[in-house]
């Protein structure tokens, strides 16, 4: 549990062990996902939805990434740290990606990066790893394009679409990622990917057989309610919890229960006598 996580390790996972990653976004989010033994953390560009609360991913840039970013890296101490590159900080030229890319490292103290796409983003891939920063891609439903797809939908759904799916992966891989997130494609296509590349895959919703699984953190635990994709198993519902404690404070402060003799600091007898 101790031993901090490497990309090495990541990468000889292939076909040994599950991986699990999750999101965080804030210290003591990111401790606690730390201390569950969670193999990668990921400060997804999510938070732009789930933390900032805007309607999609494409609002967030360099300055938010970075700050939760640098926050989340002060409490891991045994995860990887995965940097999520925002929305047009890698897509205009090769090197703003590299320049950026490297932020996340230099600054952000992250271990690594996550930026979507696949063949179009090929040439940012191979020079961010040319630079020594570890890539991680993402195929499928990548919500940074989520315009061009009509939505947040599932892809590779079509014998062409898969073909072009797995072929990415491969030319991804080839490229120097050291791993690959799998978004809402179907099971038996991210099977087949899983087993074209040589470098573990990461599902979200798409199907157990692929190398790790990751999903928002939020989601997991019941904190975004605005909808609750498909793919996602809520394993508590703090959303609701913290609802009832917050209206049970406002509730005993209005009715004077709140603070009580228990919380209150008291005042010398003779020093009292003094005033």
């Amino acid at each position: 549990m101790n031993k901090r996580v490497t990309v090495p390790d990541v990468i000889a996972s292939k076909g040994k062990r599950k991986l699990t990653m999750l999101t965080a976004y804030d210290f003591p989010t990111a401790r606690w996902v730390d201390q569950s033994g969670m193999d990668m953390v990921l400060v997804g560009d999510s938070l732009a939805m789930v933390v900032l609360g805007h309607e999609d991913t494409l609002s967030v840039g360099m300055a938010e990434m970075i700050h939760h970013t640098k926050a989340v890296s002060r409490a891991v101490e045994r995860a990887l740290v995965v940097g999520d590159m925002p929305f047009l900080s890698y897509q205009a030229s090769i090197e703003q990606a590299v320049l950026n890319a490297g932020r996340f490292l230099k600054e952000g103290r992250a271990q690594a990066v996550k930026l979507e796409g696949g063949a179009r983003v090929l040439p940012q891939v191979s020079a961010i790893v040319a630079a020594g920063i570890p890539v991680q891609g993402h195929l499928g439903l990548t919500p940074q394009s989520a315009a061009q797809f009509g939505g947040f939908k599932v892809q590779g759904k079509t014998a062409e679409a898969a073909k072009i799916l797995i072929e990415d992966a491969q030319e991804l891989a080839a490229a120097g990622c050291f791993s690959i997130v799998l978004e809402a494609i179907p099971a038996p296509i991210a099977a087949r990917i899983t087993e074209a590349v040589p470098v573990p895959t990461i599902g979200i919703g798409a199907g157990r057989d692929c190398d790790g699984q990751v999903l928002v953190i939020h989601d997991v635990l019941g904190l975004f309610d605005r909808f609750v994709p498909k793919f996602v198993k809520q394993y508590a519902h703090l959303g609701t919890n913290i609802q009832e404690a917050l209206t049970r404070y406002r509730e005993e402060v209005a009715n004077g229960v709140f603070p009580g003799p228990e919380h209150t600091f008291n005042f010398d007898v003779k020093e009292a006598e003094k005033l």
